[in-house]
C-alpha cells in the first residue's frame, strides 16, 4: 500500500498535500480500500469554510457512506469536478485524479497535529 511521503495524513484517513499555502486534500489509499468501491462524493461548495477535525462530506461506496474529515482549517477554493462525474477516480488514483477538494489554509500550525507517512502507515499496519 502507497504513503507518498510529500503528503501529511490526519487519524481519520484523509492526506493534504501543501504548496503555496493551498492544501489538496483526498482521502487515503488505505481508506479507499477499507470502503471499497466508490461510487458517489458528496462535496462542499466553494467558498464554505471549515474548521481541523470538521466534516466537510461523505463518500458513499457500495455498502455504506463515510464521512469526510477536514485536515487542516481552511476557505474551500476549489472541487474536482470531474470526481463529481466519475467518483471511481478516488479507486484508481485516490492520491493522484481521486482527490476531493482544494483550500486556502489557515493556520500552518495545525499541520502539526496530522501524521508523516512514516506514522500513518504505523496506524494503519502497514
Amino acid at each position: 500500500m502507497e504513503f507518498p511521503n510529500d503528503l501529511y495524513y490526519s487519524k481519520e484517513h484523509t492526506w493534504v498535500r501543501i504548496e503555496n499555502n493551498i492544501g489538496t486534500i483526498g482521502i487515503t489509499e488505505f481508506a479507499q480500500n477499507e470502503l471499497g468501491e466508490i461510487v458517489y462524493a458528496d462535496l462542499p461548495n466553494i467558498g464554505y469554510n471549515f474548521q481541523q477535525d470538521e466534516v466537510f462530506g461523505s463518500v458513499e461506496a457500495v455498502k455504506t457512506v463515510s464521512d469526510l474529515f477536514m485536515p487542516v482549517s481552511g476557505k474551500v477554493i476549489e472541487t474536482n469536478q470531474q470526481l463529481l462525474k466519475t467518483p471511481t477516480f478516488i479507486n484508481d488514483n485516490s492520491y493522484g485524479d481521486g482527490w476531493l477538494i482544494k483550500i486556502e489554509i489557515q493556520d500552518n500550525n495545525e499541520l502539526k497535529n496530522l501524521l508523516t507517512a512514516e506514522q500513518y502507515a504505523e496506524i494503519t499496519n502497514n
